[in-house]
């Protein structure tokens, strides 16, 4: 059973979050040759204050 876990911001519209899990549960199926029923995917928001890149928060970048 494939885990396929997507870090990323945070998504305010449920029905993004429906298409992506849809779009990458195909995506799998494909490489895998396994069931739709087999992927579990998980959405892990992040907001800008707890991510840095290059040593710098992204909340400060947008500053």
């Amino acid at each position: 059973m494939p885990n396929i876990t997507i870090d990323g911001p945070r998504l305010e519209d449920v029905g993004k979050k429906r298409e992506l899990v849809s779009a990458v549960t195909d995506a799998a199926v494909k490489a895998f040759g396994l069931p739709r029923q087999a992927m579990v995917v998980i959405i892990k928001e992040n907001s800008p204050e707890n991510v840095g890149v290059g040593g710098v928060l992204l909340a400060d970048r947008a500053k």
